[in-house]
Order: C-alpha cells, then sequence, then structure tokens
C-alpha cells in the first residue's frame, strides 16, 4: 500500500458538520493505517492546506463534510496544489452541494425529482402550500447531514420553518411530501452498490436520526425486487454522472406509495461513520471497511 505515499486525512474542517467529520476521518485513518498506508490526520481548521505541500503530501483523502469540504473550495485548493485528492472535482462538488441547481441539472435531463419551490422572506406561504400540499420539507440548499431542515404539517408553521433554513443558508427551498420511503444508493467508481433502505423511527430522517439514534433502521437487502432495485441503482449512476461526480459518493431517494423513486439529492463526500451508508452499503457487496478506504483512495486524481 506504500504506493500512494504520505497520505493526509482531511477532516474536521469549520462546517456546520464539523463533529461528523472528526467522526468519519478518525474511521477513515484508522482503517487506513491498519491498511498500511502512511496516513496522517489533517484539519483545515487548525493547518495552512500549504502545509499539505510543504510537509510532502502526496494524496489527500477528505473526510470533510458541508461547506468547504465538499461544496468545491477544498478540492480547488488541492488542484492548485497539485494534490490528488478523492471524490468528485470542482463542478461536481459544487452542484452536489447545492440542492436547487442539481435539480435543474435533473430536471434537464428529465430524471424524477419532487416538485418544489425557491422560499424568501416575501413568499405567498399559502401559494406554497396550495402548490406542494402538506405535509412539505423545508430546507436550506446548501447544508447538507439534514441541518436546518424541518418537517411542516400545517400552513401556520411555514414561515418558521423557513426562517430556520433561513439561519444556515441564504438559499431556502420548499420540497413536497413523498411517502413510499426513503433509499439509498452508494457509488463507487463505476459501480452501484446495494441500495439501503432507511426507516427512522422519528418524523423524517434527521440529523438526530442520522448521528445519535441506535433505533433508525436500515435494510440492506432493501427489500426491493431484483428489477426494481437495478431501475434505482442506474438512475443514482445516471444523476451521479450528470454533475460531473466521480470516484465515490451515494445519491438519495424518496420513493412514492406507487413506487416511483424521486431523486433527493447527491453526497459527493458521504460520512464514512459508524451509522453511515456507504460503509453499510459495500459490507452488503461483500467489501470490508478496510477494502472501501483504499478503494476510494485509489481513485483520488487532480482535476
Amino acid at each position: 500500500m506504500n504506493n500512494f505515499g504520505k497520505v493526509a486525512v482531511l477532516f474536521g474542517g469549520k462546517s456546520a458538520e464539523r463533529e461528523v467529520s472528526l467522526k468519519s476521518g478518525a474511521a477513515v485513518l484508522a482503517a487506513l493505517q491498519r491498511s498500511g498506508v502512511d496516513a496522517h490526520a489533517f484539519d483545515p481548521a487548525v493547518q495552512n492546506l500549504q502545509a499539505l505541500r510543504d510537509d510532502g503530501y502526496e494524496r489527500a483523502f477528505i473526510a470533510l463534510h458541508g461547506r468547504f469540504g465538499e461544496d468545491g473550495t477544498v478540492q480547488g485548493a488541492l488542484e492548485l496544489l497539485g494534490i490528488p485528492y478523492t471524490g468528485s472535482g470542482v463542478l461536481a462538488s459544487a452542484l452536489g452541494m447545492d440542492k436547487w441547481r442539481s435539480k435543474l441539472v435533473w430536471q434537464a435531463a428529465n430524471l424524477p425529482i419532487p416538485a418544489y419551490t425557491l422560499l424568501d422572506k416575501n413568499s405567498d406561504w399559502d401559494a406554497v402550500v396550495r402548490q406542494l400540499g402538506l405535509p412539505l420539507f423545508v430546507k436550506p440548499a446548501n447544508e447538507g447531514s439534514s441541518v436546518g431542515i424541518s418537517k411542516v404539517k400545517a400552513a401556520g408553521e411555514l414561515h418558521k420553518a423557513y426562517r430556520e433554513a433561513a439561519r444556515h443558508d441564504s438559499l431556502v427551498i420548499a420540497e413536497s411530501f413523498i411517502g413510499g420511503g426513503e433509499y439509498t444508493v452508494a457509488i463507487l467508481g463505476d459501480q452501484a452498490l446495494p441500495v439501503i433502505k432507511i426507516e427512522p423511527a422519528n418524523e423524517f430522517y434527521d440529523y438526530e436520526a442520522k448521528y445519535l439514534r441506535d433505533d433508525t433502521r436500515y435494510l440492506c437487502p432493501s427489500g426491493l425486487g431484483a428489477e426494481r432495485e437495478a431501475e434505482m441503482q442506474r438512475l443514482a449512476k445516471q444523476a451521479f454522472a450528470l454533475i460531473g461526480g466521480c470516484g465515490w459518493g451515494r445519491v438519495d431517494f424518496l420513493m412514492s406509495e406507487s413506487g416511483q423513486p424521486y431523486l433527493l439529492e447527491a453526497n459527493t463526500a458521504p460520512g464514512m461513520t459508524d451509522h453511515s451508508l456507504v460503509p453499510m452499503a459495500a459490507r452488503q457487496a461483500g467489501i470490508s471497511f478496510e477494502q472501501l478506504v483504499v478503494r476510494v483512495l485509489e481513485l483520488a486524481h487532480v482535476g
């Protein structure tokens, strides 16, 4: 494994998802070191990125989440430094982080997405409810890990939900509720891993369900028939490719009661904690956590 040279695992950072990133990065670092890789911790919140070149790093494993980690900024910096990095490039990272603009790309290709509208402080809340129905979701366009997201069940709650989302981002989306289940598909190289069905014990798959609770159920195998699973995997690969995704990532779905999958969002730097979904799908495909992180590192690139 020493052909990778000196490897920096970038984790921590200064986004709202710092705590999750610290867990992801610690798991990745330990797995790489167990696999014989000369891997070291690197926190961009306290270390200057220029140190990557000064200290002789030859590759970077990005385990940062949220802004300045999966939005194209650190990817651009690593390209300027000439250091190969894991995951998608600048454009795909920025598009994947932006839930609105990724929807526009998928819409242009006629891929299925939930009905949605943008909100601002002057929005006609009653008109939004008439357009999307209730319940609906309100979320900041450029946050991950369900930060700032609300499920709105009554028209009177919409303005409060908008204000909560707007605390995190000036761009806020309202999205129609689709109630047939939540699913996700991990991408590794040119392979779509087995589909996971997510069954949160609380209202929806929020930050608490993702990282803090132990009663969220993850079904892998998903329970879908082979044909439907293959269709979701194909759609995930198509959606990921359309935003320019490469290396590895994850595409999240909602399913309608009639069985129609709808694209929700793409994740270009997915979580790698003990609750995370990509390692779970990899295990189902016969890929250990150590094999997964080494494969992701093998796929590192510049630009």
